[in-house]
This record gives C-alpha cells, sequence and structure tokens, in this order.
C-alpha cells in the first residue's frame, strides 16, 4: 500500500494523490493538519535520506517560526520536524520500504508505473 504523508490542500499532495487516482493506485494520506506525526517516523525517514531533503526552509511554516533567524544545525532541524510536522517537504510517500518525497511526474511514473 502507498502511503502519502502531507496536507489535503497542499498543491503537491494533490498532484500526487490526483496521479494516484489517475492510475487507479491505492494509497492512503496521513493528513498533518488532523493527525500527529510520531518522531520516530521521522526518524526513520532519516534513514533512507538526508535532513536537508526532509526539511521544507521554503515554507510558509519556516518563515512564520522565523527559523532562518535560529540558524538551525541538523539536530535542531530534526527537533522541529517532529514539534511542527507542517515543516516537512510535501508529499512523503512511502511504498515497499522506499521513500520519495516531493512530487516529480517523471520520478512517480518511472517508481509506480
Amino acid at each position: 500500500m502507498i502511503q502519502v504523508y502531507g496536507i489535503k490542500n497542499c498543491d503537491s499532495v494533490k498532484k500526487a494523490v490526483k496521479f494516484f487516482k489517475n492510475n487507479n493506485l491505492e494509497y492512503i494520506l496521513f493528513d498533518f493538519k488532523t493527525q500527529d506525526l510520531p518522531c520516530e517516523k521521522i526518524s526513520s525517514w532519516l534513514e533512507k535520506t538526508e535532513i536537508k531533503t526532509l526539511f521544507n526552509a521554503r515554507s510558509t511554516t519556516f518563515r512564520n517560526l522565523k527559523l532562518k533567524e535560529l540558524n538551525l544545525n541538523e539536530k535542531d532541524q530534526e527537533k522541529w520536524l517532529c514539534k511542527e510536522n507542517l515543516l516537512i517537504k510535501r508529499p512523503v510517500v512511502e511504498y515497499d520500504d522506499k521513500l520519495i518525497i516531493g512530487f516529480n511526474q517523471e520520478n512517480y511514473q518511472r517508481s509506480f508505473l
């Protein structure tokens, strides 16, 4: 089963969900706004990808929290991801012990079709 993590109103998440629907691929959406993501999940993702890929320093949440001023190191970024799930780059897609972050049409076609 494909597990999609993000928020329903995020454009990238919408594109991913549309891709799965259009290709008749079953998925489950984990919504950061209605569900709390355990820090253990973030740690498991960081075993498969780098923090700079997962941490969205271009997000509205990043700007609103004024995190740029804190000059966060990787450990601090991980702690913030645990406290504020909206700092996670979206969508995060898990399937077959793999992880895809963000939406890229060509990458999705290679990975899922």
